[in-house]
């Protein structure tokens, strides 16, 4: 198998630009940034000039029409994803999209039609996915040797004080597309997918407790899962001791992850049920990798995809089990009912927007 060197090109200089330009810059020259863009030109000249990229553009459109580009990595605010991406797959652009890849499941599904049509792909950052730990984790299950997965829970509690939503597209559902369940508690319950495959009902509760925001600042759900399994997700941003938590209890071991934004196998843990000591073993077996669970592993993962000409992961297909549960727990959350997979259907108004119907509290001042 050759390997290229890719030409890459970020858009959106903003925090989340960094951990992208960091992967590219550790791939080894597999990847190469050769333009940044940005609305605000000095921002992306000050980002190209740190990372020693030699174009910069104010517009996507400048960039597919001036340059040549194999991969765009795409971080701006979540409004603008599912129209970037769009213009991307029809340049025959493949793009690499920060979550949530969309706003809504119609956006996700228009994106999809777009993708059939088109040379490229799209691929959805969910880089936990790519730890160590959690490759192992999934090895094992695979290989019957942790037995039936039973319970687990999936926490995702943060802190985020007023300040945090005074980025005007933070907090709303027209911008950001909800709160924590889809901009913070997403990674840890994607991962949980991961492991666990397909949901298959949920049960969900939001609510705003303290924030001034439009969306939800705390939700909780119930899941059960096509395995039998089940599983409880809670997904706060007003928690003042920070963590990051994945628990899995199987027939024959409990098996632990406790972070904050990102895990090496340090953060790793497991427990095996009486009699079952081999399988501490075998999770040792391989020794402790040094490797995160940040950006890097996944880049590596889709330059290893694009090399055998094929989708790189996290695919649409993939994200869309993710981002239904999203739409699922809203839809449960605002009408009181349980709500299965498949539910969330193209006339829902939650396929069309994550608050469907509207939030309880709309309207108030509480």
């Amino acid at each position: 198998m050759s390997q290229r060197s890719y030409r890459s090109a970020i858009v959106g200089t903003g925090g989340i630009a960094t951990a992208h330009a960091q992967a590219v810059a550790g791939s080894g020259g597999r990847a190469r940034l050769v333009a940044a863009v940005d609305v605000d030109l000095g921002r992306a000249e000050t980002f190209a000039a740190t990372w020693q990229v030699p174009r910069t553009f104010t517009t996507l459109t400048e960039l597919l029409r001036e340059e040549r580009v194999d991969l765009v990595h795409l971080c701006t605010p979540p409004l603008l994803h599912a129209p970037l991406a769009l213009e991307c797959l029809e340049a025959g652009v493949t793009v690499l999209v920060e979550k949530p890849p969309t706003l809504s499941l119609a956006e996700l599904d228009a994106l999809a039609e777009a993708e059939s049509r088109s040379t490229a792909h799209m691929a959805t950052v969910f880089q936990h996915r790519f730890g160590p730990g959690a490759a192992r984790l999934r090895r094992m299950l695979a290989g019957g040797e942790l037995g039936r997965p039973l319970v687990a829970t999936c926490l995702t509690q943060w802190y985020r004080g007023d300040a945090y939503f005074e980025v005007p597209w933070r907090g709303t559902w027209a911008s950001e597309g909800g709160g924590p369940t889809m901009g913070h508690g997403i990674h840890q319950f994607d991962l949980l997918f991961s492991v666990l495959g397909p949901w298959r009902e949920v049960s969900g509760l939001a609510v705003r407790q303290a924030r001034d925001t439009e969306t939800e600042d705390v939700s909780m759900a119930m899941v059960t899962f096509e395995s039998g399994a089940v599983a409880s997700v809670v997904n706060s941003v007003l928690s003042p001791r920070e963590t990051s938590v994945l628990r899995f209890d199987f027939e024959r071991a409990t098996v632990e992850l406790e972070h904050l934004y990102g895990y090496t196998d340090a953060d790793w843990s497991v427990t095996p049920a009486p009699g079952c000591e081999d399988v501490t073993k075998r999770w040792s077996a391989e020794g402790r990798s040094a490797d995160s669970s940040g950006h890097h592993g996944q880049l590596a993962a889709v330059l290893d995809a694009l090399d055998r000409d094929e989708a790189p992961p996290v695919t649409l297909a993939d994200a869309r089990v993710t981002m239904e549960f999203v739409a699922a727990l809203y839809a449960s959350a605002f009408t009181g009912e349980r709500i299965t997979r498949g539910q969330v259907g193209p006339g829902s108004p939650f396929a069309r927007r994550m608050d469907g119907t509207g939030a309880p509290w709309e309207g108030t001042d509480g």
